[in-house]
């Protein structure tokens, strides 16, 4: 997925659902911020037609309200990504925290570094279809769906 920060499982699902759902290769991700930065969405269009509504929620205000929506059956998103960390995981609990620098300046420059990152398709990669041709006996095996789906 691209980088490695948060959103990054929610890009790749995207991508990837384009793709093999709608044909649409290299869908172009577009946040949209709901009430805060820490609550948006994504949605793939065509012909004025949602395909695809993603959202994130990060932070436990904006997971509560999420909550709620699920409870009271207006969630209209296909996938969502929830962290509890405001800002996501790159703005943890487990960070190391730089001297002289503010929390906000050390969150973006660790989301550029992310950014920085070469973006790669896990099926792409050469060691994940090994792992899958000789491991798990191929790509949508018994055995796979055994080991990786929960």
């Amino acid at each position: 997925h691209r980088g490695g920060g948060s959103g990054g499982f929610l890009e790749h699902i995207f991508i990837h659902a384009a793709r093999e759902l709608f044909g649409i290769h290299g869908a172009s991700i577009h946040y949209r911020p709901l009430k805060n930065k820490d609550f948006q969405e994504v949605t793939l269009e065509r012909d004025g037609q949602v395909l695809l509504h993603f959202a994130l929620a990060y932070g436990f205000r904006n997971i509560q309200n999420l909550v709620q929506k699920l409870k009271r059956g207006k969630c209209p998103y296909h996938y969502v990504e929830v962290m509890a960390c405001p800002s996501g995981c790159l703005n943890g609990g487990g960070q190391i925290k730089l001297e002289g620098e503010s929390s906000k300046e050390e969150l973006q420059q660790v989301e550029r570094l992310y950014e920085s990152l070469r973006a790669e398709e896990p099926e792409q990669n050469q060691a994940v279809r090994e792992l899958y041709e000789h491991w798990l006996g191929g790509w949508g095996s018994a055995r796979a769906l055994q080991v990786l789906h929960t």
